[in-house]
């Protein structure tokens, strides 16, 4: 059985079906391929970028079914039938940059720009966790459970926290974040 990208099946590897920014592929992997080897290698998405390899610096955070994750540590095979969202795929098909990319190009929230696919992306998941209602640690143990969180700077910090700026951007960073949200605080 061949796939989409010519490789035939073998004992191991598995036809895997993902619908990356929104266009469906079926591809042949290797079992021990890691989700980020395969939107670099296979599918020339190079926005995640490989950082530490093990997890700790957030710079190959994508969204899989909505949900932030460190591509690198996924097996890709695992994934079978999930949406994956990179960074090239939040403005959509050729639309208007999402609105945290706006807000980081505007607020300069970034100096490499190693850093900035995995930052925006875990910004995206992180807003999402809050409006569902998923408490982060700093978040008042007396709000309402099960209602937005409130985001206030802190908020937004520890939110993002998993996600490492070797170049120290975070003040940046977060100014973009509080633009798009409204947040306030310190």
């Amino acid at each position: 059985m061949g796939s989409e990208h010519g490789r035939r099946s073998s004992p191991h590897r598995s036809d895997t079906k993902l619908r990356v920014n929104g266009k469906p592929h079926t591809l042949s992997v290797d079992h021990r391929r890691v989700l980020l080897d395969v939107l670099r290698e296979d599918l020339d998405l190079t926005g995640a970028k490989k950082g530490c390899d093990h997890g700790q610096c957030g710079a190959c955070t994508v969204l899989v079914d909505g949900r932030r994750v460190n591509s690198c540590l996924l097996l890709a095979v695992a994934l079978d039938g999930s949406d994956v969202t990179t960074v090239e795929g939040l403005s959509g098909d050729g639309g208007d940059p999402h609105p945290l990319q706006r807000a980081f190009l505007e607020r300069d929230a970034f100096q490499c720009g190693y850093c900035t696919p995995g930052q925006i992306c875990s910004a995206v998941g992180a807003l999402a966790e809050a409006e569902s209602g998923h408490p982060s640690h700093v978040t008042d143990p007396a709000a309402p459970s099960g209602r937005p969180v409130a985001l206030d700077r802190d908020e937004i910090r520890e939110r993002l926290s998993g996600n490492l700026c070797r170049c120290g951007a975070y003040p940046r960073i977060v100014d973009a974040v509080t633009d798009v949200t409204g947040a306030a605080g310190t």
